[in-house]
């Protein structure tokens, strides 16, 4: 069972994605409004941070400071002066794409995504940042890549293609690689986009879904065990914070909506909190 959800920061994300918990604070990102936000609830402290490019995700990585997935690759970010520094290109042959979403695993390897900026054509792909190297994982062709997710003893991958409604799972091999992926889940027609997905402890999996009004957790197995409404459409991605990874918080966006869509969901763009009663996993630091 879980709570209903709350909003917890009036911020109106043009496109809020990517919440992590670290430093007992939520951070998240605004990709199109090029910003890095932090949250912290103990203290109800809010602060952001421009970023120079669209920025998909951040992380944080073992020897400190972020490693950022902005449009061009991957930057390392450094919240106390703001700067951002080069780390790894990424698909310079392809400017019209941009990074979108990502995890860390419990080894300590980015594993990350990324799509088409004008959101129609098939060259997006899936990436591994393991040991200073970037590789692709032999996942492409999808338009709007979403996550992926890992399990709890990092054996398996969730993948997502958001505009075929279609979440995947492959098994991640030794040294990096991946399994065949197979149909995990199709989410039904009308009920939205998957977007960004998280892992619980459990092993079970959330999705925020795009135009659907709600979250939903399914179990390793594919059965709907639990969904969440929220007063707004786009949900985009969930993450578990507080002293016992209790707290669920929740990104959502108001990209590409009309004012007369907005006015009827005032609260479209905030960031959304609700208690559950399956915690969630520690976000694991990016190693090296």
């Amino acid at each position: 069972m879980t709570g209903a959800p709350r909003s917890v920061w009036s911020l109106g994300a043009e496109l809020g994605e990517g919440p992590i918990w670290h430093d007992e604070a939520l951070w998240f990102v605004d990709i199109k409004r090029q910003q890095i936000h932090r949250y912290e609830p103990g203290s109800g402290l809010r602060r952001s941070w421009p970023a120079p490019e669209q920025i998909g995700f951040i992380f944080p990585r073992q020897s400190g400071g972020f490693i950022a997935g902005l449009q061009s690759g991957l930057f390392a970010f450094d919240p106390t002066d703001g700067s951002f520094s080069p780390v790894a290109e990424v698909e310079r042959d392809r400017p019209g794409n941009r990074l979108n979403d990502g995890v860390v695993d419990p080894a300590g390897r980015l594993w990350f995504g990324s799509m088409d900026n004008a959101e129609r054509a098939s060259c997006g792909a899936f990436y591994c940042y393991d040991d200073g190297k970037v590789s692709p994982v032999g996942v492409g062709e999808i338009c709007i890549t979403n996550g992926p997710a890992i399990s709890p003893d990092g054996s398996t991958i969730y993948l997502v293609d958001t505009l075929a409604r279609s979440i995947f799972v492959a098994s991640i091999e030794e040294h990096g690689s991946l399994g065949k992926p197979r149909l995990f889940k199709t989410i039904e027609s009308g009920a939205g986009y998957p977007d960004g997905p998280t892992i619980d402890s459990e092993g079970h999996l959330w999705i925020g879904l795009y135009d659907g009004w709600e979250a939903r957790r399914y179990s390793p197995s594919g059965d709907l065990v639990d969904r969440v409404r929220f007063p707004v459409a786009n949900i985009t991605k969930i993450a578990f914070g507080g002293p016992d990874l209790r707290t669920a918080y929740a990104t959502t966006a108001r990209q590409m909506l009309s004012p007369e869509a907005i006015a009827s969901q005032p609260q479209i763009g905030d960031l959304f909190e609700f208690e559950v009663d399956v915690p969630g996993l520690p976000c694991h630091l990016i190693a090296g």
